[in-house]
């Protein structure tokens, strides 16, 4: 199990890219927008440097929702594959059956 600080960190990260999404969404355009100015587009870009750097959703780390693992992670489920595997051996994911050939 990860440490509990790590998890709130992890939900801090989530809030903050949520909080900021918008803003960085709307910098972003206009630093790609071609027919701007090169003053804006730069201005843009400083704006862009002044948020928080957990409002890039690149510093996220997917974690399992179960155990707080950083590793072995499906999107899908967002569980960690030990757990998947616990879960789904008890029959509790619907459609999921052990592979067999």
């Amino acid at each position: 199990m990860a440490k509990l600080a790590l998890k709130n960190r992890e939900e801090k990260r989530a809030k903050t890219v949520a909080k900021y999404a918008a803003k960085r969404a709307e910098l972003i355009a206009i630093i790609n927008d071609a027919s701007l100015s090169d003053d804006d587009r730069m201005a843009a870009r400083l704006r862009l440097q002044q948020l928080p750097r957990n409002a890039s959703p690149s510093r996220q780390r997917n974690r399992c929702a179960l155990t707080g693992r950083p590793r072995g992670v499906f999107r899908k489920f967002g569980l960690c594959r030990n757990k998947l595997r616990e879960i789904a051996m008890r029959g509790e994911v619907p459609g999921m059956t052990k592979a067999s050939w």
